[in-house]
């Protein structure tokens, strides 16, 4: 579903399901769509001058499973299982909701704000943003939740 363009100000967002996965029955998928602008303008106001968030004109966020996304994690990073979220410079986000329904047990989260974190991870990787380097890590999962939490409150 497209999500909207702010005059040219924001890429384009888009939130698919990808055609062979199921979501659980009850899924909340509008609740997602709803925050898709909104972190997108959250993370625009972070961008880093040269991220490749900058020079987009659409990002497409695919919600996928395990199989999916270990096949994806395994042909372009060859690492040879799921993984939870997985970003192209090009503007493709794949999120596992599989992995996010694993880790919303753990960390206490719904499904749905276990997926928008994963969403939010993608776009600040987009926004130049990256998590190797335990520092790395650290300021992208404070940034990363302080804009969760505030994108999830308001929708």
């Amino acid at each position: 579903m497209t999500l909207g363009r702010a005059g040219g100000s924001r890429p384009l967002i888009e939130l698919y399901l990808h055609p062979d996965h199921l979501l659980p029955e009850g899924f909340g998928f509008v609740s997602l769509e709803k925050i898709c602008v909104p972190a997108l303008d959250e993370v625009m106001g972070v961008a880093r001058d040269g991220s490749p968030l900058r020079a987009l004109e659409e990002i497409e966020i695919t919600l996928v499973s395990d199989a999916v996304i270990a096949d994806v994690h395994a042909e372009f990073m060859q690492i040879d299982e799921p993984t939870d979220v997985i970003t192209f410079d090009h503007g493709e986000i794949l999120v596992s909701t599989d992995t996010a329904a694993v880790q919303a047990v753990e960390n206490q989260n719904s499904l749905e704000k276990e997926t928008a974190t994963y969403i939010v991870h993608g776009l600040l990787h987009l926004a130049g943003y990256a998590d190797k380097a335990p520092e790395d890590f650290d300021q992208m999962a404070k940034l990363q939740q302080s804009i969760v939490d505030r994108v999830w409150l308001a929708a």
